[in-house]
């Protein structure tokens, strides 16, 4: 049952919505108010960086299934399902600033067609906001329409968004009426992902539980591995031995500086807010955030107390910007953090990152360097930090520290390295909840 489908929004999620479902065979329009983005995007150029995705835009682009337009009467024109997938960002208090959700709304009652559409949410909103998207349209309407809405809350990671929506765990639908249900269940069902059905709050909310206890999960292992750090043991056991627990599980148990992206940061925080607006306080998850915001800052403590002489003057390097490999995407990303630290301890940063250069420039202090490949970054460095896992890092010979630092000094915040492959080469390694490995110990010999 093919349909067409308009995608309102081209981000993260709306593109790679819009493009899977023009895929799978659905004639899709993706619609975005940026006319630049949708020039580059009729080019076969996309704006983010996603594994697999230009190549499926240029695919469905070619096979005349997936359309890019900035005009809302060529989108919604006959459209059985309007996906709405704009950006839902974090206010000062940390609740969901709903404004684009809003316009959107109004935009679909002025150019819906007569025959109605079933409206879908891609967008995280709080629980409550589907209905308010409803009465948002219906209020604005001025003839009668059919108009439905559906709760659809997408789990795709940056970086693997493409393989997730094809591989997913389940696909999430709340809706007030079967009809509706069924409409948006026929569309997903080539995607072959196990289907889920509930009402529109109980959808809303699973979205936001998921992300939050999966931030939780990260969390606890953080502070499992600083305790770790200071006992002598290695969190990377403790870890392997917990997650051979079938009721634990082996996913995100992995420590190190934190979470980041537009997803759990922002998520965790609304679900606070969510909570103090029915008068529930959150304890548990403030908590999270609390050690998530504690974990950003250890690389730069361990620095200090391995760095002689402290920071100031000396070049530090930086491997990795994103908030995680594969991605483009800075959003909450620990290099900010520690950017800004370094820099206020009067270190002279130089980073490199595979992707992400050109968003960090915008976030990064003015003073920070930018290294064309890993090598000049680490030349004459004093110290380095790996900041994110990309394989580039965790397949570089170790030998490379060596030659290129002035000091071997490694400070790994992903716990990229085994330490038994460590303990073969000349370099001082720090990482999150496992014991340092130290030249002058491995020789015998007092530092220098």
């Amino acid at each position: 049952m093919k349909k067409k489908i308009a995608v309102i929004g081209t981000g993260y999620v709306g593109l790679v919505t819009g493009v899977a479902l023009s895929d799978i065979g659905h004639q899709v329009y993706c619609l975005d108010v940026d006319p630049n983005k949708i020039d580059k995007l009729n080019q076969g150029i996309s704006p983010i960086y996603e594994p697999g995705l230009e190549d499926l835009i240029h695919k469905n682009m070619y096979a005349d299934r997936l359309h890019f337009t900035t005009e809302h009467s060529m989108a919604f024109k006959d459209a059985d399902a309007i996906y709405i997938a704009v950006g839902t960002p974090e206010r000062a208090d940390g609740s969901a600033n709903l404004d684009f959700v809003q316009q959107v709304a109004k935009d679909i009652a002025a150019n819906v067609s007569d025959r109605g559409a079933v409206v879908v949410t891609k967008s995280t909103v709080p629980v409550g906001t589907n209905k308010l998207v409803k009465h948002w349209i219906t209020d604005a309407l001025d003839r009668d329409v059919q108009i439905e809405v559906v709760s659809n809350p997408e789990f795709l990671r940056e970086g693997s968004a493409v393989y997730d929506t094809y591989h997913g765990d389940r696909i999430v639908i709340g809706a007030e009426t079967e009809a509706a249900a069924d409409l948006i269940e026929a569309i997903n069902k080539p995607f072959g992902v196990p289907v889920f059905r509930t009402d529109i709050e109980s959808a809303e909310m699973i979205k936001y539980a998921s992300n939050a206890f999966l931030a939780a999960k990260i969390s606890f292992i953080n502070e499992i591995g600083t305790i770790c750090g200071k006992l002598g043991a290695n969190i990377e056991d403790v870890a392997k031995g917990m997650g051979m627990d079938k009721r634990i599980g082996d996913k995100f148990l992995n420590a190190g500086i934190g979470y980041g992206g537009s997803c759990f940061p922002k998520d965790t925080k609304a679900l606070v807010q969510i909570a103090g607006d029915v008068n529930h306080t959150f304890d548990l998850l403030e908590s999270v955030i609390n050690v998530n915001n504690k974990q950003q800052q250890i690389p730069v403590d361990i620095a200090q107390m391995v760095v002689r002489g402290g920071l100031a003057g000396k070049k530090v390097a930086m491997l990795g910007l994103a908030f995680k490999p594969n991605t483009d995407d800075m959003r909450e990303s620990a290099s900010i953090v520690l950017a800004q630290k370094l820099t206020e301890l009067g270190a002279n940063i130089s980073a490199y990152d595979p992707i992400a250069i050109e968003n960090a420039k915008r976030l990064l202090p003015e003073t920070v360097h930018y290294a064309a490949n890993t090598e000049e970054a680490l030349q004459d460095a004093d110290v380095a930090i790996i900041v994110t896992e990309w394989d580039e890092f965790k397949d570089l010979p170790l030998t490379v520290f060596e030659k290129q630092m002035k000091q071997p000094i490694v400070i790994d915040g992903r716990n990229c390295y085994p330490l038994s492959y460590v303990e073969t080469a000349n370099i001082d390694y720090h990482s999150i909840g496992r014991p340092s490995v130290i030249r002058a110990k491995k020789s015998n010999q007092p530092a220098k």
